[in-house]
């Protein structure tokens, strides 16, 4: 009874602050009613402050199931998926779904999906990342895909960028990237229209490689004069 007691005194401090907190906008994003520091219930919007993206978070937002603020900053912990509707700054961990509709910096862990339209810098784990870019480090378990990478991504099975990658991709079966300036290195085959740096994998292939090189067993360039080789290829 008397933990009963200490926990209804928590969440009326709590909806107190809130109360004062809606009335201070200088720090709330646009779409937010308010700010509050602690935001705790079972799945937005069952929660206390009540609503469903509704409230800027700078603090704790804990969730049993599903947290949505508008903006977060601070720790997010939900048991199944976490969402940011505008920027998230902080720690983010969710059981299956970390998605970020504006940009993040800081760190988000799942064990499924890392999701954001937009630029992630910090540091992301979980099984697939789903981005615009990253700008720091994935580690991915099945794949790391994105338009730019500006770091280090590892994944499991494939990286992919469709822009360009600046630093290191890392993965088990394939690293794909359309300009490549730094390293891919795979176990099967790596592949870029142009290579800047090196590939190291049983099959690489670049269509163009200014300077740079490629170690393995089938080493394709196709600008060069002698476009296959085995072992090493490549151009300085």
């Amino acid at each position: 009874m008397k933990s009963l007691k200490t926990c209804f005194a928590a969440f009326a401090v709590a909806a107190a602050v809130c109360a004062y907190a809606q009335d201070d906008e200088k720090e709330t994003s646009s779409s937010a009613i308010g700010w509050t520091p602690v935001a705790v219930g079972i799945a937005s919007p069952v929660q206390l402050p009540w609503g469903a993206a509704q409230w800027d978070v700078f603090g704790l937002d804990f969730n049993l199931f599903y947290s949505d603020a508008s903006k977060m900053s601070g720790l997010d912990i939900a048991g199944l998926a976490a969402v940011t509707r505008c920027d998230m700054k902080g720690l983010q961990l969710a059981g299956l779904f970390n998605y970020g509709l504006a940009n993040v910096y800081g760190a988000r862990v799942s064990f499924g999906l890392n999701m954001c339209p937009n630029t992630v810098r910090g540091f992301e784990m979980g099984a697939v990342g789903l981005r615009s870019e990253i700008v720091g480090c994935d580690v991915s378990l099945l794949a790391s895909v994105q338009h730019g990478i500006y770091g280090l991504a590892i994944g499991g099975f494939a990286t992919v960028a469709d822009k360009e990658m600046y630093g290191c991709t890392i993965a088990g079966i394939a690293n794909v990237a359309p300009e490549v300036h730094g390293c891919q290195a795979s176990i099967l085959f790596n592949m870029a229209e142009e290579l800047h740096g090196a590939q190291i994998a049983l099959v690489n292939f670049a269509e163009y490689c200014e300077n740079g090189f490629q170690i393995g067993l089938v080493n394709i360039v196709m600008s060069n004069q002698i476009k296959v080789l085995p072992i090493v290829n490549g151009r300085f």
